[in-house]
C-alpha cells in the first residue's frame, strides 16, 4: 500500500444512524440508507447492518450501466449477512460473524466487479492481509467494443482515514467527468489528444475534490488516494497518473507490438530509477512505495502526468493499483502473465478476476485492483 503518513488503527464499521422520523442514514455521508445494508450507495462508506434481508433494487440498479456503478449485479442484490459463509458455508450472524465457524463475512467493498460491456471490466479486492478495501475502481464503456472506454483506479492511502471511503468517491468522480467530457479537439490528432489530456486534467481534480469532501474538516490524518485513468477511443490510448498506480499496454503475444508501462509513478522507487537505481533494487528498497503527488486535502500537486499511445495491434488496456505490479512491475512480465491466464478470446472480465486471484495466490500483502478494455 502507498504510503505518506503515519499508521491509523482498525476501526469496525460503525451502524447506520437513527433519525426522528425513522430512517437511518449514513455516518459518513449522511445519505438514508437501509437496515440491511452493509455499504452506503452514496459514498461507498462500510456499515454494520442492524438488520438481515434483502435489499430491493432501484428502477436505477435495474439498468446494467448503474449495477456496474453501485458496485452491485443482480446476484449481489441481496446483502452479505444473508449469504452463506465462504469458509465453511455456515450462517451468519447479525453481528457479521459466521456462527460455526467464526470467520467474518466480507462486505461487497471487500471485492467487487464491475462490468459495462463485453469488452470492459475492473475487479477491485481487499488482498490477504489488509483488514479493508481501500483500492477503488470506476469504469464506463460503449457497448459496442472498441468504440469508447474509461478507466479509473484510486488506491487509497492505507496510513490515512477514512481513505476506503475517500478512494471509492474519487474513482467515481474522475469516471463521470470523463464520460461526461468527450472532447474532439479541432479535428487534427494533436488537438484531440490535447482536448482528452484536458479532460483527464479536469477529472483528477473533481477526484481530489471527492477526496476532500470525504475527509472529516477537523482530521489530522487526511483521507488520500493514489489516481490513474485511461480514456480508450478506437485505436487511441490517453492516460494520466497520479501516485503509484499504472497504466500498461499489453498486446497479444506474437501480435507485433511490444508491451509498455505507460504511466510514470510518482514516487520514491521512480525517483530512484531515474537516477540509474535498477528497477528490481529500486522497487524493493527502503521507502519503495512512498508516494510524491496524491490526491487529497494535504496534496503539493494533485495535477496528474499525461500522455497518449496509438495502438495498431490486439491487446489489453491495463490501469492497475500497486496490488498487482508487486508481483509483476515490469510490462514484460505483464505480458507473459496474461498470455498464461488468457487466451485472446477470453473475456476482460474473466481476465480482471485471474489477474486479482493471481496476486492472492501470491500473498496478497496489498489491495488488488485490475481494470481492462479489450481492443
Amino acid at each position: 500500500m502507498t504510503d505518506h503518513l503515519t499508521q491509523s488503527t482498525a476501526e469496525a464499521a460503525p451502524a447506520a444512524t437513527p433519525q426522528a422520523d425513522g430512517s437511518l442514514h449514513c455516518p459518513h455521508c449522511g445519505a438514508e440508507v437501509a437496515a440491511q445494508e452493509a455499504f452506503c450507495e452514496a459514498c461507498g462508506g462500510a456499515l454494520t447492518p442492524t438488520a438481515v434481508g434483502s435489499v430491493g433494487q432501484s428502477d436505477e440498479m435495474a439498468a446494467p450501466i448503474e449495477i456496474t456503478r453501485s458496485l452491485k449485479t443482480e446476484d449481489e442484490a441481496t446483502v452479505v449477512l444473508a449469504r452463506p459463509c465462504a469458509n465453511c458455508g455456515g450462517v451468519i450472524g447479525a453481528d457479521g460473524y459466521c456462527e460455526t465457524c467464526g470467520t467474518k463475512a466480507p462486505t461487497e467493498r471487500d471485492h467487487y466487479t464491475e462490468q459495462p460491456a463485453s469488452w470492459v471490466a475492473a475487479c477491485c479486492d481487499r488482498g490477504v492481509r489488509h483488514h479493508r478495501n481501500e483500492d477503488a475502481t470506476a469504469v464506463a464503456a460503449g457497448p459496442t467494443p472498441g468504440t469508447r472506454a474509461v478507466l479509473v483506479v484510486c488506491d487509497g492511502v492505507s496510513t490515512s482515514l477514512d481513505s476506503d471511503v475517500a478512494s471509492l468517491a474519487a474513482a467515481r468522480a474522475a469516471r463521470d467527468v470523463l464520460v461526461a467530457h468527450k472532447p474532439v479537439g479541432l479535428g487534427t490528432p494533436a488537438s484531440r489528444v490535447a482536448a482528452i489530456s484536458n479532460a483527464v486534467v479536469k477529472a483528477a481534480a473533481s477526484a481530489n475534490a471527492a477526496v476532500i469532501d470525504n475527509t472529516a474538516p477537523d482530521s489530522e490524518n487526511a483521507a488520500s488516494c493514489t489516481f490513474a485513468a485511461a480514456v480508450v477511443e478506437a485505436g487511441l490510448v490517453v492516460f494520466g497518473n497520479v501516485g503509484d498506480s499504472r497504466v500498461y499496454w499489453i498486446p497479444d503475444h506474437g501480435s507485433g507490438g511490444d508491451p509498455a508501462e505507460l504511466s510514470v509513478d510518482d514516487s520514491v522507487a521512480q525517483a530512484r530509477i531515474a537516477m540509474g537505481t535498477p528497477r528490481d533494487e529500486a522497487e524493493k528498497g527502503p521507502q519503495a512505495h512512498a508516494i510524491t503527488k496524491w490526491l487529497g486535502r494535504d496534496s503539493p500537486d494533485f495535477v496528474p502526468r499525461t500522455g497518449s499511445t496509438v495502438v495498431t495491434s490486439p491487446g489489453w488496456v491495463l490501469v492497475c493499483s500497486d496490488g498487482l505490479w508487486n508481483y509483476a512491475s515490469e510490462a514484460t512480465a505483464l505480458q507473459s502473465l496474461v498470455a498464461e491466464l488468457s487466451t485472446p478470446e477470453s473475456e476482460p472480465l474473466e481476465l480482471a478476476v485471474a489477474l486479482v486471484d493471481w496476486a492472492n495466490d501470491r500473498g496478497g500483502k496489498d489491495n488488488i485492483s485490475v481494470a481492462l478494455a479489450r481492443l
